[in-house]
């Protein structure tokens, strides 16, 4: 659980309508149906037009980062991995086999089949290598969806601030519907900025933190299997990969 991205959160929008009582305002001004159906919806229909839909949901499923990140200890990987050391150089790489089943990782177990199978370290290190660089390289671009959310949702407030300043030039001598266009007009400008800075842009940074996080486990863990198919002492591979430690 990160309790930070809700408190985060939940202090950025405290500040904006804190803000605005402080100024004199009220919170029911910053509440306008148009102009979030202006900024969301055109955000959302922005982003449906430039992501393929399967990087897309890849990107949807990630928003759970937010507040579940993925479990990473490293100092446990490290104990692991230094337990297969020591059970290789007792039993030989075949005696790795049981482990295998155990791994919940993909990347893992297809590390531990590579070593059990007896691949050269130059072929071990070749296909963990490209499984790396593409499950970074996916995990980004599900990550860049918000970061392009948050470039093009202040775009879509300015739009909705020039569709509320139409409306208000067509109804000069109508105060009604002329104070409704000028507050869609300001209103959307709010959103646009205020999800974009609040929300989307955090958001894609968050994930993109986790995403390195992810990448650091797996080098280590591809370093790990590596000392293993040396045959490296399991204390030098211990001292080897708290290098990951910081």
């Amino acid at each position: 659980m990160d309790p930070l991205s809700l408190v985060g959160f939940i202090v950025g929008f405290a500040a904006i309508v804190g803000g605005s009582v402080l100024e004199g305002g009220s919170p029911a001004f910053l509440i306008n149906g148009p102009a979030l159906v202006i900024v969301l919806g055109g955000t959302l229909g922005a982003i449906l037009l430039q992501t393929p839909p399967r990087l897309f949901w890849h990107g949807l499923k990630m928003t759970a980062w937010i507040v579940r990140p993925p479990s990473i200890d490293l100092e446990r990987q490290i104990g692991k991995i230094v337990q297969w050391s020591i059970l290789a150089r007792k039993e030989g790489l075949l005696g790795l086999e049981n482990e295998i089943e155990r791994e919940r990782d993909g990347f893992v177990r297809k590390g531990l089949q590579l070593l059990v199978d007896g691949n050269e370290t130059e072929t071990i290190r070749q296909a963990l290598e490209l499984e790396m660089i593409t499950k970074e390289r996916q995990a980004l671009s599900g990550a860049r969806i918000f970061e392009a959310m948050g470039g093009y949702a202040p775009t879509l407030g300015i739009m909705g601030a020039v569709l509320g300043l139409i409306q208000v030039m067509q109804n000069l001598t109508d105060p009604e519907r002329l104070g409704q266009g000028i507050a869609i007009a300001f209103v959307a400008t709010i959103y646009g900025v205020g999800l974009a800075n609040l929300l989307f842009l955090p958001v894609a940074n968050k994930l993109k933190s986790h995403v390195r996080a992810l990448g650091v486990a797996r080098e280590l863990m591809l370093e790990g299997i590596l000392a293993i198919a040396e045959g490296e002492n399991p204390h030098n591979v211990e001292l080897k990969l708290k290098g990951f430690l910081t």
